[in-house]
Parts: C-alpha cells; structure tokens; sequence
C-alpha cells in the first residue's frame, strides 16, 4: 500500500497525506489542526498512526497548525533550519522536537524515502519526491514555484502520482482585483505556476507509468476549478494519455489515491 491525499489545498492552507501499510506522514499544516484532523476523519484516516510533519517553507498557508499538530500527535517537526529560525516564534513549544533536513539530501521517515529539493518561490521552499522502500512506485509533489527548473523536471521524471501546482489562468490574474505588485510576484519566477505552465510541466515529464495528476494551490480569485481541469485534460487528449486528473480543494480532502 502506498497511498495520498490532498486534506485542503490553496492560499489558505495546505496539507497532504502520504502513508504506506507502517507509516503515515503530513506535508505542511498550513490550516487549524482541528480541520487537518477533521479531514483526516473524512477519509477514515486515524491520525494516531501519523508519525512526522514535512515542512516545505514558512508561509503561513503552510504552517498555521504546525505547532498543534505535532503537540497534539506527538509527532516531530521535519523542517529546514532556515525556515525554522524564521517561524520558530509561531510554532510554539514542540515537545518531540525537531529533526533539520536539507535540499538535496534524502531523509527516510519510516518506510518512506524523502527527496527534498529546492523549489523557485520567494523564500527558502522544497518540494519533494516521495517513495517506498522496495518498491518502484513514486509521487512527486511540485507547489509553491515560479517556473519548472531542470533540477524539478528530472526529479519528477518517473513519478507515478504528481501534486501539482496550477495556481492561476493568466487572464483571470491580469483582469483581476489583484494590486499590480501582486500580479507581478505572482506570475514571476519566483511565484507560482499558471494552469498552461502546470501543463507544460506535464508535457516535458509524461510517461506510460503516470497514472494520476493531482492540480493543487489554485487560486480561488484567479483560477476555477473546471478551468483548471480542462487545461490539463485537453493536453493530455491531444497526447493521448489516459491520465488521471483530480483537482484538489481548498475546503474538502481529495480522495485517497494509490500511487
């Protein structure tokens, strides 16, 4: 068994499970610990057999339950120092302590192999690679980038199950009620992916073997859930792919998908 699922995902919290037979792990908290274990329940998840928390980087979509949900569980923080020393004051006390990964060095939580990269967003940020020890299956987990860097693209090279950012569609965020600044950070190098860019990703990385497309961090503003659906399943009609797409939610948990 291995498995995820996207329990809230968008700017105004994230969190997503990943959990083979033996262990289950959370990727950011970026929501109250009472919905990320409501979520959890939804799904008929137990939250007792979660046994670590991945932070990817500081914002605060990614962070808010932090501190309850390692307290509450008893689970250590998984985190860079960097983003560390910048949100320590928010986490509170953390009684299991914390474990330091960095970009580029693989971590094992459990029987899941952890690769975490440097992602190009406005602070320090990961993204991740995630699979189960003797087993070929992979998922890779891509949010919170301005732009599909070589380094993200071999990485997601061989994924079975892809997370992936599809924030915004260009026209709605240039048309839209965003101040300029905002327009511009957002669709900069160091922003975050539109629902085109998400496909050219997918158009550099397809294979035979990626079975299911998770669309994540859509902008509630500047994106719609169908749009961001049809983009993808256009491409892969045109590729002739049968791909799976699942759009991710920002108020309901997706389903549990086998990668």
């Amino acid at each position: 068994m291995f498995q995820t699922a996207v329990l809230a995902s968008g700017s105004k919290g994230n969190c997503t499970l990943i959990r083979t037979e033996n262990t289950s792990i959370l990727v950011d908290a970026g929501l109250s610990g009472k919905r990320i274990f409501n979520a959890m329940e939804q799904l008929h998840l137990h939250k007792e057999k979660v046994c670590g928390l991945i932070i990817s980087h500081e914002h605060g979509d990614h962070i808010k339950g932090a501190g309850v949900v390692c307290r509450k569980l008893k689970i250590p923080l998984y985190i860079m120092r960097t983003t560390h020393l910048s949100m320590e004051d928010r986490l509170g006390k953390l009684p299991e302590g914390v474990v330091y990964y960095q970009s580029g060095k693989s971590f094992s939580i459990g029987d899941i192999d952890v690769d975490p990269f440097v992602a190009s967003h406005d602070v320090d940020c990961c993204n991740f690679t995630f699979q189960q020890q003797n087993s070929d299956k992979k998922l890779g987990l891509a949010t919170d980038l301005g732009f599909s860097s070589r380094l993200m693209l071999q990485k997601m090279k061989g994924v079975n199950t892809l997370i992936l950012e599809s924030n915004h569609d260009e026209k709605l965020l240039l048309e839209g009620p965003y101040p300029w600044e905002l327009k511009q950070r957002v669709k900069s190098r160091h922003g975050h992916l539109s629902n085109n860019q998400a496909v050219e990703v997918v158009r550099k990385i397809i294979h035979d073997d990626l079975q299911t497309i998770i669309l994540a961090h859509l902008s509630e503003i500047n994106n719609m859930p169908e749009l961001a659906h049809d983009t993808m399943k256009q491409y892969l009609q045109d590729a002739k792919h049968n791909c799976r797409i699942v759009v991710s939610s920002q108020d309901e948990p997706t389903r549990i998908i086998d990668i």
